[in-house]
């Protein structure tokens, strides 16, 4: 469903992606991990158009981004995208902003009315959705441009970051639970990045580590744990493969505070 084919992104001198190429199927559930800086929500963005890499390209459903404007918007059809920052219009409430984005998708009428109710309610949103948005906190806005990504019922999403925003326990049940029916049962295709490696356990099929804007891994979790010898949580094995010098120093550290 994604191909990346050999992305290289620069700002300005620094380099962020490196020849990175990568293939995610449909119906699958692919996370990207890594070190702040070193990549992911510039993939992330490359993936859904929002940056135009220097070298190399993306394409979706075989289809080439940019390469022609027929490409460019049948994919922008297909695809959603939730920022790590995303953009809100503040003084529009929450129903009028997840209806437009629903609109905007083309989705049927109806379907659109009695899905926006669900999200609000699964989202503890249902008494705030008729207030403006600047007046929601700042965890009810990301609940809000969540709730507005999942309305777009595309075959393809693209999320950065969002288990983070202030989401509260009630909220990362729920999205997690969506992802995993939508990826199952519907044969949606998503691709998300993620802080925390225990959030993934049970939700990805694959795990994509970016450091230092090369692809240094590319396996399931059960892989990515026997690769460590088997004996090691999944978080254990994800913090070798993306902090390595983190966790010697911390080996170090901790072994001259016992003696």
């Amino acid at each position: 469903m994604i191909d990346v084919v050999r992305v290289t992104q620069h700002y300005g001198m620094r380099p962020v992606l490196r020849d990175l190429s990568l293939q995610v199927a449909k119906g699958e559930l692919l996370a990207v991990l890594g070190p702040n800086g070193m990549g992911k929500t510039t993939l992330l963005s490359v993936m859904a158009g929002v940056l135009s890499p220097q070298h190399g390209h993306v394409e979706i459903n075989g289809r080439r981004r940019r390469a022609t404007i027929e490409d460019e918007l049948a994919i922008r059809a297909q695809v959603s995208y939730l920022a790590d920052h995303p953009w809100l219009p503040k003084w529009r409430t929450g129903r009028e902003f997840a209806l437009e984005v629903g609109r905007l998708y083309s989705v049927d009428e109806d379907r659109l009315l009695a899905h926006a109710e669900d999200l609000f309610q699964l989202f503890g949103l249902k008494d705030e959705a008729n207030w403006p948005l600047h007046s929601y906190s700042n965890g009810q806005k990301h609940k809000a441009a969540i709730c507005a990504t999942l309305i777009a019922e595309t075959p393809v999403m693209i999320l950065d970051e969002p288990f983070s925003g202030g989401l509260d326990p009630a909220g990362i049940l729920a999205l997690r639970r969506i992802l995993k029916h939508l990826v199952t049962h519907c044969g949606r295709t998503v691709v998300l990045s993620a802080p925390v490696p225990e959030l993934l356990e049970e939700l990805a099929d694959r795990i994509a580590i970016v450091r230092d804007g090369q692809l240094v891994a590319l396996d399931t979790p059960a892989a990515l744990r026997e690769s460590f010898g088997g004996g090691c949580s999944l978080s254990d094995a994800l913090q070798h493969l993306i902090h390595p010098q983190t966790v010697a120093s911390l080996e170090s550290y901790l072994g001259r505070m016992s003696q």
